[in-house]
């Protein structure tokens, strides 16, 4: 995406789209490069993809889930429904009796 797109896209000005761009650089979530275009000089933004660290999914009550054969999208036990895996998400600590409905 050229960086004139994005302030246009963010309803911004020139200057504004700038500034948004060199924070978005220096937090290193993008690349720019410079690029003449259309007679003028102007930035190319290049999202910068942080690799998948196999970290963030170790604690996921997927992985040992008895119900893992049985869950899908689509399937009566549904990742969309599961009260272990919103708790995982939303990062709350409770029993494992108490996600499940067991007494």
């Amino acid at each position: 995406m050229l960086q004139s797109e994005l302030w246009r896209e963010l309803d911004a000005t020139s200057r504004e789209g700038s500034r948004i761009a060199l924070k978005l650089e220096t937090k290193g979530l993008i690349l720019r490069e410079k690029e003449l275009y259309e007679g003028r000089w102007t930035y190319r933004l290049f999202p910068k993809r942080k690799p998948a660290s196999l970290n963030s999914i170790i604690d996921s009550p997927c992985l040992m889930c008895p119900n893992d054969p049985r869950c899908g999208a689509w399937s009566p036990i549904s990742p969309n429904e599961c009260p272990r895996l919103t708790a995982w998400i939303l990062g709350e600590d409770q029993p494992e009796t108490e996600i499940s409905g067991e007494d």
